[in-house]
């Protein structure tokens, strides 16, 4: 542990889990209009939302594939959620292998994107929004049964994606294997994303130019040396801190990293962990692993 992780978490800072008994949790978001937290469970199809006055919910089920055969499906239900517009939640959807918006007091969802070119997605999974409302996200095949092999894959690219806010769609990276979790920087200079791939577990950091174009590429960290039986999981969603700093889940729980590449240390979650966002005060790290819902008080701001 880098002795400057004693600012961001205190030494004696300790995880509290705050439900359990899910399959596979994903895609925290919180909701400052009604101080509440929204989180995928990916493989059950639905939306949990938990508050400390009310906790545990149903907020939204099906939340993603609503059709008549969901066997086709590995993970048919929502992923990733990011706050949307007023009153609203932006979604990448598994199910419906889209980009969706949702009403939160209604629940009616618009989907917003279902195809590069003529080819359908493969199932959307994580994705952030820009200043200027374009939103960029990944389309690994996870949500698919037999992934790759699936035959209703359209496209042989799992690829990193822009929505335009005009509605245009923009692949801007197609050779990584599985990008999955990524984030914006404070400046909205650099674009990250996670490859969750055993063979080559990393976190990419891309240059962006100011109409949200890459202009460069690099290895932000290399996971391999840390992923084992010992330490599960693979990169996966991340979260953004007011001063650049990332806390990355992969191999072993929440890795803290600083801009510049630099690892601080790991917030270890006794498991696999898929998503992190901060909430509450904004000091509050919200982190979905697995079976569980845990929460962890900070001494930084997301």
């Amino acid at each position: 542990m880098d002795p400057a992780l004693d600012g961001v978490v205190a030494p004696d800072a300790r995880l509290e889990r705050l439900a359990s008994g899910f399959t596979w949790s994903e895609g925290p978001v919180w909701i400052a209009d009604g101080d509440y937290l929204l989180f995928s469970d990916v493989p059950e199809n639905r939306i949990h939302r938990w508050s400390r006055m009310e906790g545990l919910s149903v907020f939204m089920a099906p939340s993603g594939y609503d059709g008549p055969d969901p066997s086709v499906f590995r993970e048919p239900g929502s992923n990733g959620l990011i706050v949307g517009p007023a009153g609203t939640i932006l979604m990448a959807d598994h199910g419906n292998r889209a980009i969706a918006r949702v009403d939160l007091a209604t629940r009616v969802k618009t989907l917003l994107a279902t195809h590069y070119r003529s080819a359908r997605f493969n199932s959307p999974n994580d994705l952030v929004q820009a200043s200027n409302g374009a939103i960029f996200f990944t389309d690994p095949p996870y949500g698919l049964k037999d992934m790759d092999r699936s035959p209703l894959k359209e496209m042989a690219e799992n690829g990193v994606y822009r929505l335009d806010p005009d509605g245009g769609v923009h692949r801007l990276i197609d050779d990584l294997t599985f990008p999955n979790g990524l984030a914006l920087s404070p400046d909205q200079r650099t674009l990250y994303v996670s490859v969750s791939d055993p063979a080559r577990p990393v976190l990419m950091a891309y240059e962006l130019d100011g109409a949200g174009g890459i202009t460069g590429s690099r290895v932000f960290k290399d996971f391999a040396a840390l992923a084992g039986p010992s330490a599960p999981g693979l990169p996966d969603g991340m979260a953004v801190d007011r001063d650049g700093r990332l806390f990355a889940t992969g191999p072993g729980g929440v890795h803290v990293l600083t801009p510049d590449g630099r690892s601080l240390g790991l917030i270890d979650t006794a498991g696999a962990a898929a998503n992190c966002t901060f909430g509450e005060d904004g000091r509050t790290l919200f982190i979905t692993a697995g079976d569980r819902l845990l929460r962890l008080e900070t001494l930084t701001r997301g």
